[in-house]
């Protein structure tokens, strides 16, 4: 017997059916809700309540996050968003179109993930415009902390949704 049938028939290689494409789907969504712009959300959280220390951390943390990122999106950001728009059109015609579904996969994982990226653009570019400080700032992670958890729990209900329809699917058509 060929060895890639054995482990094919062993290792469940569908992505919808496969424990580690919801385990890693957990995880993305995790990590992007607790870094905000590349700052841990606890720090937010620790700073509203010591204030003094803790809110100089954060506003440093959060500058040099800021100033990082937009310094990548001015220099290479068109380039970032046709490289970025290309690959999600290849993964969204391969995997709906042609029907991969490792690609509708990767699709519905990258497509949220790149509305995230370009509100943290907008998120850091205002920051840096109204020079924000102290609880307007803290208020302005928390309400993108928000909204990236609003993209997260569609992004999880809109995969739950058709990961069950591609799996009904299969166990139907046998395939």
């Amino acid at each position: 017997m060929d060895w890639y049938l054995i482990v094919f028939e062993t290792i469940d290689m569908r992505s919808f059916s496969n424990l580690w494409f919801w385990i890693a789907l957990a995880v993305v969504w995790s990590t992007a809700s607790h870094w905000v712009l590349g700052v841990p959300f606890d720090m937010v959280i620790r700073a509203r309540r010591h204030g003094e220390q803790a809110a100089e951390d954060l506003e440093d943390m959060t500058r040099i996050n800021v100033n990082r990122l937009l310094l990548i999106a001015e220099g290479a950001g068109l380039w970032i968003v046709a490289l970025g728009s290309a690959v999600l059109s290849v993964l969204a015609v391969s995997g709906f179109v042609y029907g991969v579904e490792l690609m509708q996969a990767l699709f519905l994982l990258g497509f949220p993930m790149s509305m995230v990226g370009l509100m943290s653009v907008a998120t850091a570019a205002r920051i840096r415009r109204d020079a924000l400080s102290g609880p307007d700032l803290w208020k302005r992670l928390t309400s993108h902390r928000f909204w990236t958890q609003v993209i997260g729990m569609l992004s999880i209900f809109v995969t739950a949704l058709w990961g069950m329809f591609q799996n009904m699917s299969h166990s139907i058509l046998g395939g």
